[in-house]
């Protein structure tokens, strides 16, 4: 990315930028265009109106904005922006991950940048607490690593928030939904089926939840707890709960666990935990028990048939022995949509399971459909979901009888 007219990346617009930081810390001056530009020419640099302009909105990303990133996020395609290097910046933009022309001027820069990110969202990020996890005014999540915990330079993750969610049609054009299948989805919503969305880091989970509850019926009342606000489901009745880390003095901490609780009391039609990974999986599968239908969220797992696995991996750790788990299981969760990435890439529902106990009264998943081009193809489990879909399309057809 070429340096704006008069701004070329030497170590004297480093010290250029240095100045305008100083002059506008002094002075108490907002970074807008007019002051940037102002304490440029108070550094003595003699530049045309022209050069000014194009230097005062390079040095206001430098100091207020993401930088040399800017462009990047500002790209409708992209999801991911990974710094790992200053001459190393990768994109995703739904193919997998791409390298591009982005640089900083060294490594220094990279740094100066994860503190300002992690200042913005209101977060510590130094020697003492060397790691981030956080997310910026606009639901960007940032995630940053300094020196020496990240080996050679400040390792800098961001996770672009879109401000809309897309839609069925949308994600079937894109390959995620295959031809089709955005009926059994519908389905799916319809009957108030509670399900989870299973994949690996950056398959589209929370894309396809925001799309999936963007379905659910005007008149139901969402409550999303999540510990960074990433649903962004298109819906006009959401109330939406992110948790909070401990101040620096080790108060305030508010767990996903507490805001489970507190949705139950928030009279929800639609339950929604945006990653199940921890202690809240008991008060999640308790709240399913206890007649909050249609309810769902997300998990990491490397396959649907593992999803049993990890959530009893997970409910061991919060004190639950394996056999109250999967009796809790196995009422509380009846569909699992997993997603992954195809060779090339691109984000897809690889798989569609149902849940089912095994003689043991261990719950396993059984596969009822599986993604290829041209349709989902069933599986041996397509009966038993089926018979789920049409069982609660019945009874709500007795009930309006």
């Amino acid at each position: 990315m070429s340096a704006p007219l008069g701004l070329e990346r030497t170590s004297e617009a480093g010290a250029l930028l240095d100045g305008v930081r100083r002059w506008l810390a002094e002075s108490g001056a907002d970074p807008t265009p007019a002051r940037v530009a102002q304490a440029l020419r108070e550094q003595g640099r003699v530049l045309g109106d022209a050069e000014v302009l194009g230097a005062a909105e390079h040095l206001r990303s430098e100091l207020i904005g993401s930088g040399p990133l800017e462009p990047l996020l500002a790209d409708p395609r992209v999801t991911d922006v990974l710094v790992s290097a200053p001459d190393r910046v990768w994109v995703d933009r739904g193919g997998g991950l791409e390298p591009t022309g982005v640089s900083f001027p060294d490594a220094a820069a990279v740094r100066r940048l994860a503190q300002r990110l992690a200042a913005v969202a209101g977060r510590r990020l130094d020697d003492a607490r060397p790691w981030v996890d956080a997310r910026l005014p606009d639901g960007t999540r940032l995630h940053a690593v300094l020196p020496p915990v990240a080996v050679g330079c400040t390792c800098l993750s961001l996770r672009v928030a879109r401000p809309r969610a897309f839609t069925l049609e949308e994600l079937e054009a894109a390959g995620t939904v295959p031809p089709g299948g955005e009926r059994v989805l519908r389905a799916l919503l319809r009957a108030r089926l509670s399900f989870l969305v299973s994949g690996g880091t950056g398959s589209g989970k929370t894309t396809l939840l925001s799309a999936l509850l963007g379905l659910v019926g005007p008149g139901e009342r969402i409550v999303l707890a999540e510990d960074s606000a990433e649903l962004r489901p298109d819906h006009p009745h959401v109330v939406r709960m992110e948790s909070r880390p401990a101040n620096q003095e080790g108060a305030g901490l508010v767990t996903l666990e507490d805001l489970v609780r507190q949705a139950l009391r928030m009279r929800p039609d639609r339950l929604v935990v945006g990653e199940v990974r921890g202690r809240e999986v008991v008060d999640l599968l308790a709240a399913l028990n206890t007649g909050h239908q249609g309810g769902c969220g997300t998990v990491h797992a490397n396959a649907a048939g593992d999803v049993p696995a990890r959530l009893e991996a997970l409910g061991t750790a919060a004190g639950l022995d394996r056999v109250a788990l999967h009796s809790q299981l196995a009422a509380a969760l009846s569909v699992v949509l997993h997603l992954a990435r195809d060779p090339a890439g691109r984000r897809r529902i690889a798989e569609v399971h149902v849940l089912e106990r095994d003689l043991s009264g261990l719950v396993r998943t059984v596969p009822a459909l599986r993604w290829t081009p041209e349709a989902f193809a069933r599986e041996r489990g397509w009966e038993r979901l089926r018979e789920l879909l049409r069982s609660e399309e019945d009874d709500e057809s007795s009930d309006e009888e």
